[in-house]
């Protein structure tokens, strides 16, 4: 079982010729909302992916007493995530301004409403054990997260932590994780906060490794992925694509992983077919809608060579 513990959105989608710079005001023909959030688009990512049909995937989050609720909620369901632990919360559903250019790019601002009182008890007893996966990001209050891993750990679960948006994480928790995924920025900033000397995301991945004995996976863009242990180095290429929106790349990447950690894959497999997925992400527009089915996913494996060991 693969159960997300974090945020539900909905999406306002701009498309523009050209991010707004500062001051700027950029038209563009129309508007969309799609259902989004890290929490939900792993969790959406993870359960279209999954190639046993009998997975579970669950959620837990908050949304508000808004018509965004809907759309969210019908979202999940529509793609076999469970929603039970989903409760209500006097804020609004959380909502995204997501602003995509021609080639891709994009700008985010998100207001967090609900995301920003889930409590660590609407995570079910019952979903804590060997077989379970969590997910967790850092879009919910980091309290909640901290809580819920400890609860995961002393049950036998496996934790993973997609450290974005980049926050501080207790030094006594790193090792607690199964695995830590992160971008080069949140990489060096987490390396930064821990004083550990690293200058390059990769340099930054590697010593957090080393340091806390946890298991982490850097994305690189276009460059591709890495993966390091204490005693390990991987690296991926990324998927050849033209993308026409990357806002759900990472997250597919961090649901492939936590996929591949569910079954008992190895490092470098789990990292080929999390790259490919975040590639795949990148070729439809929005974040939960583009996410890939597992077919999709078959299909294009043998596009991207497998990930190659790396010197420590």
């Amino acid at each position: 079982m693969i159960v997300v513990f974090g945020s539900i959105n909905v999406d306002l989608l701009f498309s523009v010729d050209a991010l707004p710079r500062a001051g700027e005001t950029v038209l563009c023909p129309g508007h969309r909302a799609a259902a989004g959030g890290k929490g939900l688009n792993q969790a959406v990512a993870a359960a279209r992916a999954a190639t046993d049909p009998a997975a579970s995937v669950q959620m837990v989050g908050r949304v508000g007493p808004d018509g965004f609720a809907l759309l969210a909620l019908q979202a999940l369901k529509d793609a076999g995530v469970g929603t039970e632990a989903i409760t209500e919360s006097a804020l609004p559903t959380g909502c995204a301004a997501v602003i995509v250019d021609r080639v891709g790019e994009n700008q985010i601002t998100v207001a967090s409403g609900a995301n920003t009182d889930l409590p660590p008890e609407a995570l079910l007893e019952d979903w804590l054990g060997p077989e379970t996966v969590l997910v967790l990001q850092m879009e919910v209050p980091l309290e909640s997260n901290w809580t819920v891993v400890e609860r995961a750990k002393s049950r036998g679960a496996r934790v993973v932590l997609n450290l974005a948006p980049a926050k501080p994480v207790p030094a006594e928790l790193l090792p607690a994780f199964d695995l830590v995924v992160f971008n080069e920025v949140e990489a060096e900033m987490l390396a930064r906060a821990r004083a550990l000397d690293a200058a390059a995301g990769e340099e930054a991945a590697r010593a957090i490794a080393a340091r806390y004995g946890v298991t982490t996976v850097v994305s690189l863009g276009s460059a591709g992925a890495g993966a390091f242990t204490s005693d390990e180095a991987w690296r991926c290429g990324a998927l050849a694509i033209e993308p026409i929106d990357t806002v759900g790349a990472g997250d597919a990447f961090v649901a492939g992983l936590a996929l591949g950690l569910e079954a008992g894959a190895t490092l470098p497999a789990m990292l080929h077919r999390a790259s490919v997925m975040g590639g795949l992400a990148c070729l439809g527009e929005g974040a939960a809608p583009a996410m890939p089915s597992a077919a999709e996913i078959e299909a294009r494996l043998g596009d991207l060579p497998s990930a190659q060991s790396m010197a420590l």
